[in-house]
Protein backbone atom coordinates (compact mmCIF):
# COMPACT_ATOMS: atom_id res chain seq x y z
CA UNK A 1 0.00 0.00 0.00
CA UNK A 2 1.29 3.19 -1.07
CA UNK A 3 0.17 6.49 1.13
CA UNK A 4 0.13 10.07 -0.42
CA UNK A 5 -0.40 13.55 1.25
CA UNK A 6 -1.34 17.07 0.59
CA UNK A 7 -0.79 18.27 3.92
CA UNK A 8 -1.35 22.31 5.07
CA UNK A 9 -1.75 23.43 8.32
CA UNK A 10 -5.61 23.33 8.28
CA UNK A 11 -6.00 19.59 6.91
CA UNK A 12 -4.42 16.88 5.20
CA UNK A 13 -5.83 15.18 1.76
CA UNK A 14 -4.48 11.64 1.86
CA UNK A 15 -4.67 9.06 -1.20
CA UNK A 16 -4.12 5.71 -0.18
CA UNK A 17 -2.87 3.28 -3.31
CA UNK A 18 -2.50 -0.15 -4.13
CA UNK A 19 0.87 -1.97 -5.53
CA UNK A 20 -0.67 -1.22 -9.22
CA UNK A 21 -1.55 2.64 -8.13
CA UNK A 22 -4.89 1.95 -8.12
CA UNK A 23 -6.67 4.43 -5.52
CA UNK A 24 -8.23 2.37 -2.51
CA UNK A 25 -9.69 5.26 -0.45
CA UNK A 26 -9.59 8.46 0.28
CA UNK A 27 -9.12 10.31 3.78
CA UNK A 28 -8.65 13.88 5.45
CA UNK A 29 -6.79 14.70 8.84
CA UNK A 30 -6.45 17.97 10.84
CA UNK A 31 -3.56 19.83 9.44
CA UNK A 32 -0.20 18.41 10.17
CA UNK A 33 2.20 21.66 10.07
CA UNK A 34 5.00 19.98 12.65
CA UNK A 35 6.60 23.52 12.39
CA UNK A 36 3.80 24.96 15.21
CA UNK A 37 2.01 21.39 16.52
CA UNK A 38 3.62 19.53 18.76
CA UNK A 39 4.65 16.01 18.04
CA UNK A 40 1.57 14.27 20.27
CA UNK A 41 -0.80 15.89 18.45
CA UNK A 42 0.37 14.99 15.44
CA UNK A 43 0.29 10.98 16.30
CA UNK A 44 -3.52 11.63 17.55
CA UNK A 45 -4.04 13.54 14.37
CA UNK A 46 -2.98 10.54 12.31
CA UNK A 47 -4.13 8.20 14.26
CA UNK A 48 -7.81 9.34 15.09
CA UNK A 49 -8.27 8.60 11.22
CA UNK A 50 -9.98 4.96 11.44
CA UNK A 51 -8.90 4.26 7.55
CA UNK A 52 -5.27 5.25 7.92
CA UNK A 53 -5.17 3.16 11.05
CA UNK A 54 -6.78 0.05 9.58
CA UNK A 55 -3.79 -0.28 7.29
CA UNK A 56 -1.43 0.85 9.18
CA UNK A 57 0.89 -2.41 9.06
CA UNK A 58 0.46 -2.59 5.11
CA UNK A 59 1.48 0.59 4.27
CA UNK A 60 5.09 0.12 2.37
CA UNK A 61 5.77 4.19 1.09
CA UNK A 62 4.58 7.18 2.43
CA UNK A 63 5.18 10.53 0.33
CA UNK A 64 3.76 13.56 2.45
CA UNK A 65 4.03 16.78 1.04
CA UNK A 66 3.32 19.23 3.85
CA UNK A 67 3.21 22.85 5.47
CA UNK A 68 6.59 23.13 7.71
CA UNK A 69 8.12 20.96 6.18
CA UNK A 70 10.92 23.13 4.58
CA UNK A 71 13.50 22.88 7.71
CA UNK A 72 15.28 19.59 9.22
CA UNK A 73 13.78 20.05 12.56
CA UNK A 74 10.20 19.61 11.75
CA UNK A 75 10.80 16.80 8.96
CA UNK A 76 12.32 15.01 11.93
CA UNK A 77 9.96 15.74 14.21
CA UNK A 78 7.10 14.41 11.46
CA UNK A 79 8.89 11.52 10.34
CA UNK A 80 9.90 10.02 13.30
CA UNK A 81 5.92 10.11 14.70
CA UNK A 82 4.92 8.77 11.33
CA UNK A 83 7.45 5.88 11.77
CA UNK A 84 6.40 5.31 14.87
CA UNK A 85 2.57 4.26 13.43
CA UNK A 86 3.80 3.14 9.79
CA UNK A 87 6.09 0.93 11.14
CA UNK A 88 6.94 -1.42 7.58
CA UNK A 89 6.93 2.28 5.49
CA UNK A 90 9.97 3.72 3.96
CA UNK A 91 8.68 7.69 4.62
CA UNK A 92 9.62 10.64 2.05
CA UNK A 93 8.78 13.94 3.51
CA UNK A 94 8.79 17.36 1.66
CA UNK A 95 7.31 21.09 2.26
CA UNK A 96 4.16 21.33 0.50
CA UNK A 97 5.47 24.21 -1.99
CA UNK A 98 6.96 20.89 -4.24
CA UNK A 99 3.34 19.18 -3.95
CA UNK A 100 1.87 22.68 -5.35
CA UNK A 101 4.91 22.48 -7.89
CA UNK A 102 4.12 18.56 -9.38
CA UNK A 103 0.44 19.63 -8.91
CA UNK A 104 0.56 22.73 -11.26
CA UNK A 105 3.39 22.83 -13.58
CA UNK A 106 4.38 19.02 -13.60
CA UNK A 107 8.29 19.48 -14.95
CA UNK A 108 7.55 22.44 -16.90
CA UNK A 109 9.50 26.16 -15.66
CA UNK A 110 7.26 27.83 -13.63
CA UNK A 111 6.70 30.23 -11.42
CA UNK A 112 3.99 28.30 -8.47
CA UNK A 113 2.48 30.07 -5.52
CA UNK A 114 0.63 28.92 -2.36
CA UNK A 115 -2.49 30.89 -0.51
CA UNK A 116 -4.20 28.49 1.34
CA UNK A 117 -3.47 29.15 5.33
CA UNK A 118 -0.01 30.35 5.02
CA UNK A 119 1.93 31.35 1.88
CA UNK A 120 4.57 30.81 -0.33
CA UNK A 121 6.06 30.54 -3.89
CA UNK A 122 9.15 29.32 -5.49
CA UNK A 123 10.52 29.54 -9.35
CA UNK A 124 11.19 26.10 -10.94
CA UNK A 125 13.59 25.48 -13.33
CA UNK A 126 12.29 22.49 -14.87
CA UNK A 127 14.20 20.23 -12.12
CA UNK A 128 14.79 22.01 -8.91
CA UNK A 129 12.89 24.64 -7.20
CA UNK A 130 14.96 28.19 -6.54
CA UNK A 131 13.25 29.91 -3.01
CA UNK A 132 13.44 33.57 -2.49
CA UNK A 133 13.53 33.05 1.08
CA UNK A 134 12.82 30.54 3.72
CA UNK A 135 9.79 30.64 5.23
CA UNK A 136 9.38 32.31 8.85
CA UNK A 137 5.65 31.75 8.85
CA UNK A 138 2.77 33.48 9.92
CA UNK A 139 4.05 36.32 12.45
CA UNK A 140 6.47 37.64 10.40
CA UNK A 141 5.54 36.45 6.44
CA UNK A 142 2.87 34.62 4.80
CA UNK A 143 1.37 37.59 2.65
CA UNK A 144 -2.41 36.68 1.18
CA UNK A 145 -2.62 33.86 3.32
CA UNK A 146 -5.66 32.95 5.25
CA UNK A 147 -4.04 33.74 8.39
CA UNK A 148 -2.67 37.16 6.99
CA UNK A 149 -6.30 38.42 6.61
CA UNK A 150 -7.73 37.36 9.68
CA UNK A 151 -5.36 38.91 11.32
CA UNK A 152 -6.15 42.02 9.13
CA UNK A 153 -9.95 41.53 9.77
CA UNK A 154 -9.68 41.29 13.78
CA UNK A 155 -7.31 44.32 13.71
CA UNK A 156 -9.98 46.49 11.68
CA UNK A 157 -12.88 45.38 13.92
CA UNK A 158 -11.33 46.47 16.83
CA UNK A 159 -9.64 49.58 15.94
CA UNK A 160 -13.05 50.61 14.20
CA UNK A 161 -11.80 50.56 10.46
CA UNK A 162 -14.35 47.99 9.71
CA UNK A 163 -17.47 48.90 8.09
CA UNK A 164 -20.51 48.57 10.39
CA UNK A 165 -22.67 46.68 8.50
CA UNK A 166 -19.76 43.89 7.96
CA UNK A 167 -19.01 44.82 11.19
CA UNK A 168 -22.34 43.14 12.75
CA UNK A 169 -22.15 39.89 10.83
CA UNK A 170 -18.31 39.47 11.97
CA UNK A 171 -19.96 39.75 15.81
CA UNK A 172 -22.28 37.33 15.09
CA UNK A 173 -20.15 34.70 13.40
CA UNK A 174 -17.41 34.43 15.87
CA UNK A 175 -16.11 34.80 19.36
CA UNK A 176 -14.65 38.36 19.75
CA UNK A 177 -13.95 38.68 23.16
CA UNK A 178 -10.15 39.90 23.52
CA UNK A 179 -9.70 36.99 26.25
CA UNK A 180 -10.75 34.34 24.27
CA UNK A 181 -8.49 35.72 20.88
CA UNK A 182 -5.60 36.11 23.47
CA UNK A 183 -6.08 32.54 24.38
CA UNK A 184 -6.56 31.02 21.04
CA UNK A 185 -3.47 33.00 19.56
CA UNK A 186 -0.79 32.73 22.35
CA UNK A 187 -2.26 29.41 24.67
CA UNK A 188 -3.33 27.05 22.08
CA UNK A 189 -2.19 24.99 19.25
CA UNK A 190 -1.96 26.00 15.56
CA UNK A 191 -2.49 29.77 15.68
CA UNK A 192 -2.25 30.20 11.85
CA UNK A 193 -4.75 27.86 11.53
CA UNK A 194 -6.93 30.39 14.00
CA UNK A 195 -6.38 33.09 12.65
CA UNK A 196 -7.36 31.92 8.95
CA UNK A 197 -10.84 31.12 9.74
CA UNK A 198 -11.31 34.52 10.17
CA UNK A 199 -10.32 34.33 6.27
CA UNK A 200 -13.33 32.72 5.48
CA UNK A 201 -15.63 35.18 6.60
CA UNK A 202 -14.19 36.92 3.42
CA UNK A 203 -16.07 34.63 1.08
CA UNK A 204 -19.18 35.80 2.07
CA UNK A 205 -18.65 39.73 1.15
CA UNK A 206 -15.89 39.49 -1.56
CA UNK A 207 -18.24 41.95 -3.65
CA UNK A 208 -18.06 44.72 -1.03
CA UNK A 209 -15.61 47.51 -1.54
CA UNK A 210 -14.02 46.73 2.19
CA UNK A 211 -13.11 42.64 1.35
CA UNK A 212 -11.88 43.98 -2.19
CA UNK A 213 -9.52 46.81 -0.81
CA UNK A 214 -8.14 44.27 1.71
CA UNK A 215 -7.66 41.34 -0.73
CA UNK A 216 -6.14 43.85 -3.51
CA UNK A 217 -3.70 45.15 -0.73
CA UNK A 218 -2.81 41.16 0.11
CA UNK A 219 -2.27 40.50 -2.90
CA UNK A 220 0.00 43.60 -4.16
CA UNK A 221 2.49 42.25 -1.25
CA UNK A 222 2.60 39.34 -2.18
CA UNK A 223 3.68 40.16 -5.55
CA UNK A 224 5.99 42.82 -3.95
CA UNK A 225 7.75 40.24 -2.24
CA UNK A 226 7.10 36.83 -3.42
CA UNK A 227 6.81 36.99 -7.41
CA UNK A 228 8.50 40.13 -8.70
CA UNK A 229 12.08 39.30 -7.26
CA UNK A 230 11.88 36.74 -9.41
CA UNK A 231 12.17 39.13 -12.34
CA UNK A 232 10.39 36.88 -14.49
CA UNK A 233 8.70 38.31 -17.82
CA UNK A 234 5.12 37.08 -19.30
CA UNK A 235 6.13 34.09 -20.81
CA UNK A 236 6.80 32.44 -17.36
CA UNK A 237 3.59 30.39 -16.48
CA UNK A 238 2.67 31.50 -13.04
CA UNK A 239 -0.15 29.16 -11.04
CA UNK A 240 -1.59 29.56 -7.89
CA UNK A 241 -2.94 26.74 -5.47
CA UNK A 242 -5.28 27.16 -2.64
CA UNK A 243 -8.54 28.29 -2.00
CA UNK A 244 -7.60 32.42 -1.42
CA UNK A 245 -6.55 32.40 -5.19
CA UNK A 246 -9.32 30.34 -6.54
CA UNK A 247 -12.12 32.52 -4.48
CA UNK A 248 -10.40 35.90 -5.18
CA UNK A 249 -9.74 35.21 -8.80
CA UNK A 250 -10.60 38.30 -10.68
CA UNK A 251 -8.36 40.35 -7.90
CA UNK A 252 -5.66 38.16 -8.26
CA UNK A 253 -5.81 38.32 -12.31
CA UNK A 254 -6.33 42.30 -11.78
CA UNK A 255 -3.26 42.67 -9.57
CA UNK A 256 -1.09 40.04 -11.81
CA UNK A 257 -2.44 42.48 -15.11
CA UNK A 258 -1.00 45.63 -13.12
CA UNK A 259 2.83 44.35 -13.75
CA UNK A 260 2.20 42.98 -16.80
CA UNK A 261 2.27 39.69 -16.01
CA UNK A 262 -0.92 36.70 -16.06
CA UNK A 263 -2.45 33.96 -13.88
CA UNK A 264 -1.79 30.81 -15.98
CA UNK A 265 -3.92 28.56 -13.70
CA UNK A 266 -5.43 28.09 -10.21
CA UNK A 267 -6.04 25.15 -8.37
CA UNK A 268 -7.91 25.10 -5.37
CA UNK A 269 -7.05 21.39 -3.91
CA UNK A 270 -3.90 20.01 -5.51
CA UNK A 271 -4.77 16.53 -4.39
CA UNK A 272 -5.97 14.88 -7.70
CA UNK A 273 -2.83 16.52 -9.56
CA UNK A 274 -0.74 15.36 -7.43
CA UNK A 275 -2.12 11.93 -7.29
CA UNK A 276 -1.27 11.93 -11.12
CA UNK A 277 2.09 13.07 -11.18
CA UNK A 278 3.07 10.00 -8.88
CA UNK A 279 1.67 7.85 -11.01
CA UNK A 280 3.02 8.64 -14.34
CA UNK A 281 6.38 10.09 -13.12
CA UNK A 282 7.24 8.08 -9.39
CA UNK A 283 7.89 4.63 -9.49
Amino acid sequence: MILIADGGSTKADWIALDINKNEVFRARTLGLNPAVVPGEELKNRIVNMFQLINIKDEVEEIHFYGAGCGTPKPVQILHDVMKEIFTNASIHIAEDMLAAVYAASGTNPSIVCILGTGSNSCYFNGSEMEMLTASLGYSIMDEASGNYFGRLLIRDYYYNKMPKQIAKSFESEFNLDADFIKMNLYRKPNPNMYLATFAKFMFEFKNEKYIKKLIRKGFQEFFKYRILPYKKDNSTPIYFIGSIAYYFKETLEKVANKHDLSVTGIIQRPIDNLLEYHKENIN
